[in-house]
């Protein structure tokens, strides 16, 4: 499942918000009914009252890379489930795929179409950024979903997960952890997704700056490309170099399926782990208190669900009722939230299948 780049895109600065109140923001106070983790849908309950009732009907048009990873299958999975969530909105999306100038056709098909807003993940924004603004252009209102379009013109809003967060919280996770064992000089290694990625850099910048406040560096870091055989590969190779690890952070849970194989290949535990995104494996990991896998740091793929409701609020003019503003506004960072064996059962219904 390897990943095109800038999978998880540059940050703006906006409000920082949640993803489960998000949710809620965007409609109503309404408790959030959480459906199963095979499911992976988001976390509002159907329509109920508040902006969540029935308006004005609008279509909302969708594009995203093909799924070819759990990550971006359950963004997919997120926007069509909340979607169905209002007789108001007609759902139009398009054939996902990997290829930009594939996905710049079908967005042009949505302008053509006339479709109300558009919620786009861009292959790449910086590729995609000229036909996002057509739509912008046509009158066509783009929610820009996680990878950033460089041109603010190209989008209304855009709405993400925070890389740096990630970092961060990553980092005083481990930082906090090894201190209340009176751990000193540490090993800590991480790995990281692809290194040249700005969002990967993103991560590592957080993880080592939260790190230096409890006076620890990591030892040793190498990239697995997103992947669950690189994962494996890179994993045994840094076991095998260090034969005392004190900490791992994982980027991914997607290759962080590779990861724990080869940790449980080399019969290692001395060592707690980290890893990153969510994932529902990742998760039941957690839950089951068996292995190293102590804790995850979301970057959840529920952002679509809330792009879908914001798109929805956009088309019909409304802004989000949990806010003084009369609209929508113009940037949204979800905050990267620590799961581990204590809230765990509360964030599994949100957990993707990798």
């Amino acid at each position: 499942m390897t990943k095109t780049p800038n999978r998880r895109g540059f940050l703006l600065s906006g409000a920082v918000i949640g993803a489960g109140a998000l949710v809620s923001a965007c409609t109503s106070n309404e408790p959030a009914a959480q459906p199963s983790a095979a499911a992976a849908a988001p976390t509002a309950a159907a329509a109920a009252g508040g902006n969540d009732q029935p308006g004005t009907q609008v279509t909302i048009g969708f594009s995203a890379p093909a799924a070819d990873h759990g990550w971006i299958a359950a963004i997919a999975k997120n926007a069509e489930a909340a979607a169905k969530q209002y007789s108001d909105v007609v759902f139009k999306p398009v054939e996902p795929t990997n290829d930009i100038n594939q996905q710049i056709s079908a967005v042009e098909s949505l302008i053509q179409a006339k479709v109300d807003v558009l919620v786009l993940l861009p292959n790449d924004g910086q590729q995609l950024n000229q036909v996002a603004r057509q739509a912008m252009d046509a009158g066509i209102p783009v929610v820009n979903l996680d990878r950033v379009f460089p041109d603010k013109l190209s989008y209304r809003t855009w709405i993400g997960g925070d890389n740096y967060g990630m970092g961060v919280a990553a980092g005083h996770y481990i930082g906090k952890a090894l201190k209340e064992k009176g751990v000193t000089n540490p090993v800590i290694v991480e790995i990281q997704g692809i290194a040249t990625l700005p969002l990967t850099q993103d991560r590592s910048k957080g993880f080592a700056d939260a790190l230096k406040s409890y006076g620890f560096s990591v030892t040793a870091k190498q990239d697995a490309q997103f992947t669950v055989e690189s994962g494996t590969e890179v994993t045994a190779n840094l076991l095998q170099a260090h034969k005392k690890i004190d900490a791992i952070w994982n980027h991914d849970d997607d290759q962080g399926i590779g990861v724990l194989a080869a940790i449980k290949e080399a019969g290692r535990d001395e060592f707690i782990m980290v890893g990153g995104a969510g994932s529902a494996n990742a998760m039941r990991e957690i839950q089951s208190g068996s292995g190293v896998l102590a804790a995850t740091v979301t970057y959840s793929p529920t952002m679509a669900s809330s792009a879908i409701k914001l798109a929805r609020l956009i088309a019909q003019g409304k802004g989000m009722s949990d806010l003084t503003e009369n609209q929508v506004p113009q940037s949204v960072t979800l905050a990267s939230e620590t799961i581990t064996k204590d809230n765990v059962a509360t964030y599994l219904p949100l957990g993707f299948e990798s």
